[in-house]
């Protein structure tokens, strides 16, 4: 249905990308990419209504799992920060557990290259247990939508 789509569609008024008619454009999106595994990583947040990118972090050595772990925790102090409200999409099921879990269960050892990124991990499950969130983080369905919009287009 992606390759469908143009931007922006004649049925959205309320972005400028090209989004289905079932996503919320008042959202941001959230995904990771790791060159690896472990190995480079980094991850962002995209403003669906705009196709603006409201954060990025890394590159760091981690996993893609921890990237969208933290994308996601990433969106949600930021937006408690700002004041806003929005639907969060994530491409990762694990990461959307982990988050309600309010856990990072990466097995990715912890050494001195690994430190600093073990050390925002657990500052992110920290904040996830001392801030009540409650915005919607809802799985993008890549089969039924195509690649998530924060997607970096790396893959092969």
């Amino acid at each position: 249905m992606s390759s469908e789509l143009i931007n922006p569609p004649s049925y959205r008024s309320d972005t400028v990308l090209p989004l289905p008619v079932d996503v919320s454009a008042d959202a941001w999106a959230v995904d990771a990419a790791c060159s690896g595994n472990p190995g480079r990583m980094e991850y962002r947040g995209v403003d669906l209504a705009t196709g603006a990118q409201v954060f990025h972090y890394g590159p760091v050595f981690g996993t893609n799992n921890i990237g969208e772990f933290l994308a996601i925790v990433h969106a949600l102090a930021m937006m408690e920060q700002k004041g806003v409200r929005k639907t969060i999409y994530s491409d990762s099921f694990t990461a959307i557990t982990w988050v309600r879990k309010m856990q990072c269960k990466t097995k990715l050892e912890l050494n001195p290259k690994t430190a600093g990124l073990h050390e925002v991990i657990r500052r992110a499950e920290a904040w996830l247990k001392t801030h009540q969130f409650r915005v919607p983080i809802v799985q993008w369905d890549t089969r039924k939508w195509g690649d998530i919009p924060a997607d970096f287009g790396r893959k092969k």
